[in-house]
């Protein structure tokens, strides 16, 4: 939720808010910094100023934490729906592209620290797993409903083959190829080679 959004919010609605993400960013720091099953639920209420009591008036576990943040899916699905004829890109694998391309340029993070940390925060994590598994696919059926949606069809196996692709490419960036390929590099020379390959990438897909 941006500035605007809150503002425009009651105040008891607000205060809910800021402190729903003061949990969610408390959380997502201490995953990337010792890893999911390092942290404790006592450790992200206190890190958020915040009671383990009220923590879970918001969220019902700590793998709940985990997965929360939609703001990826949601930029690419406001990516996708904007694609078409009379926009600068055409192409969903574009689109997607775009959005992964302006993540990595604006985040301040140095991105092979970023992509080490989401490493460290679910995908070595044993117990997210099968929540991750449920994560992307999740993705995949709303790019479907969306490519769908864009096409003015039904969904089709030609549409879900193609979002499958396209979650394909946001998961490349936390491969353990990608991050062999990064390894070592500083942060512009890690945006420069994320961002070719993510423009090469698109380019192989439709």
């Amino acid at each position: 939720m941006n500035s605007e959004d809150l503002t425009a919010l009651p105040l008891r609605e607000r205060k809910k808010a800021l402190t729903r993400q003061a949990i969610l960013d408390a959380a997502g720091r201490l995953f990337e910094q010792r890893g999911f099953d390092e942290v404790t639920v006592k450790e992200i209420a206190d890190a958020a100023n915040v009671s383990v009591k009220t923590l879970f008036v918001y969220f019902r576990s700590k793998e709940d934490l985990a997965f929360a943040d939609t703001g990826l899916i949601d930029a690419i699905l406001a990516a996708l729906r904007a694609t078409g004829p009379d926009s600068a890109t055409t192409r969903p694998a574009e689109a997607v592209a775009a959005v992964l391309i302006d993540l990595l340029h604006r985040d301040d993070q140095d991105p092979v620290e970023g992509i080490e940390g989401f490493h460290r925060g679910y995908t070595a994590s044993e117990t997210l797993q099968g929540g991750l598994a449920r994560v992307w696919a999740g993705y995949e059926d709303q790019v479907t409903a969306v490519l769908a949606e864009r096409a003015g069809t039904a969904p089709t196996p030609a549409l879900r083959l193609q979002a499958i692709a396209l979650i394909g490419l946001v998961r490349t960036l936390t491969a353990p190829e990608t991050r062999a390929m990064i390894a070592g590099m500083d942060g512009r020379q890690a945006r420069a080679a994320l961002t070719d390959w993510l423009q090469q990438a698109a380019a192989t897909l439709t």
